[in-house]
């Protein structure tokens, strides 16, 4: 059984039940909070922290922060922008994001943030890190140098299709999205119809024979900015009776 509570986002008081987190609470109420990593039916764990809203003046990660009655979230302010935007560029700089060649273009997450959070190029130095592309399966590759590891992929794998294709492997610099095989993706029992191969927010799992196939103009974020389809649920039917 759960209880009905209030909680305030920006000054706006919404419901919430005592089993959501902050993220699904302000979903539900049309109130969009950014996030990359966090995805519908995984287990949230707070990796990408694009998602951090202050409660009660800390810092917490609004996907797995659970409601509590009375919380006093604030999710839109200058600092909070900042930390975001931050949080960003370095996601770009630190892998190898060519936007305007990449098969994700325009329906990619990260790029997505960065048009709505005003980003027009990173400030800080690029690393330009060497990483390597499995095409070794006949129906999916994997570009390592896009990859943000939110670790979706490792998640749905296991959670949407019973399998464990995806984990980490190394450290630091060394981190990589690895695969349940010596020689590559195409050793394993990975499929194209695999939920895992449709969660990736960028374009490091990318299937083959359909990229640049949606014209620009009618992709995703071309349409609409990134949060869109949350925020066009009415605001008021969200509110607090």
């Amino acid at each position: 059984m759960t209880d009905s509570i209030t909680i305030s986002i920006d000054g706006v008081e919404i419901p919430a039940e005592t089993h959501h987190t902050i993220l699904e609470a302000a979903d539900k109420a049309g109130i969009y909070i950014p996030r990359l990593c966090a995805y519908p039916g995984l287990k949230p764990n707070g990796s990408c922290r694009v998602c951090t809203v202050l409660v009660n003046g800390r810092p917490q990660t609004a996907c797995t922060t659970p409601v509590m009655k009375g919380m006093v979230i604030q999710n839109e302010t200058p600092e909070l922008k900042r930390l975001r935007s931050n949080l960003i560029e370095m996601l770009f700089v630190e892998g190898n994001h060519y936007c305007m060649f990449c098969e994700k273009s325009g329906n990619c997450e990260l790029q997505g943030m960065a048009y709505r959070l005003g980003i027009k190029t990173p400030h800080f130095p690029y690393l330009e890190p060497k990483r390597e592309i499995d095409a070794t399966h006949p129906d999916v590759l994997i570009d390592h140098n896009r990859c943000i590891f939110c670790g979706r992929c490792i998640q749905a794998s296991k959670t949407f299709d019973g399998k464990n294709v995806f984990q980490y492997i190394g450290r630091t610099r060394n981190k990589k999205v690895g695969v349940n095989a010596d020689d590559g993706l195409g050793e394993t029992d990975f499929a194209a119809t695999d939920r895992a191969a449709q969660v990736c927010p960028v374009g490091a799992i990318l299937k083959k024979r359909v990229g640049f196939k949606i014209p620009i103009g009618k992709r995703i974020y071309d349409r609409s900015p990134i949060g869109s389809e949350i925020e066009v649920q009415p605001k008021d039917a969200g509110s607090a009776q």
